[in-house]
């Protein structure tokens, strides 16, 4: 009976400078190659995420400054316009 992985291993080139800059990072943080690189792309999807949310807001924000939208105010008094209609 032959047990699954539950992993893929996945091979990429790097740099010799950038090999050895992400083997020292591993031994600094006292973690495999593996663990480093799950970490890696755990904190940059974060911080794709991050981007995207920031990128919202200003569009937000942006739009809110166009209709003059100040405080909660303006929003209730916007809501009001359109329930009006």
């Amino acid at each position: 009976m032959s047990a699954k992985r539950t992993s893929k291993v996945v091979s990429v080139s790097l740099p010799p400078e950038a090999a050895t800059d992400f083997e020292r990072l591993a031994a600094d943080e006292g973690r495999n190659k593996s663990e480093l690189f799950r970490e890696m792309l755990r904190v940059y999807r974060t911080h794709r995420e991050t981007g995207a949310f920031e990128s919202l807001q200003r569009y937000g924000a942006a739009r809110a400054r166009g209709l003059g939208v100040r405080d909660e105010r303006d929003v209730e008094r916007l809501i009001g316009e359109l329930r009006d209609v």
